[in-house]
């Protein structure tokens, strides 16, 4: 795995999402579907105005004891933490941790065009050493 590679590399292209209206148990219902742990939340434009993760369900919803039929739209993340394309795995890697987050989405041209999680750096990894054994 190169660390200097563009996190485009690695990113997964394929964003799942909601809308703001959707309610929280509908949200939850896609992330088990999909055996995900976040989904974007987009509007009526499919802009993503949002982000949403399993930690945000039991934070902002479990916790506090709001009913599953609560719009996704008041539990949210609203400031969404992107980097660019082209930003290099290491820096992005930096910025996880230093935000102390898993998910982290991948922007170009201002437009949010993917995600990288720590699954998709676990993926990687995983792909590596399966190309290393099979070379010696």
């Amino acid at each position: 795995m190169d660390e200097n590679a563009p996190i485009k590399v690695y990113m997964t292209k394929k964003l799942i999402g909601v809308r703001p209206e959707d309610s929280v148990q509908e949200a939850c219902k896609v992330m088990m579907d999909f055996d995900i742990g976040s989904l974007v939340v987009v509007d009526e434009n499919d802009s993503v105005v949002g982000f949403f993760t399993k930690s945000d369900v039991i934070r902002r919803v479990i916790v506090p004891g709001l009913p599953y039929t609560t719009p996704v739209k008041e539990i949210m993340t609203k400031e969404l933490i992107t980097v660019d394309a082209n930003t290099p795995l290491k820096e992005v890697l930096k910025i996880m941790a230093a935000k102390r987050i898993k998910h982290i989405l991948i922007r170009e041209e201002g437009k949010v065009v993917g995600i990288f999680t720590l699954s998709d750096l676990l993926e990687a990894s995983r792909r590596k050493l399966e190309t290393s054994i099979a070379a010696e």
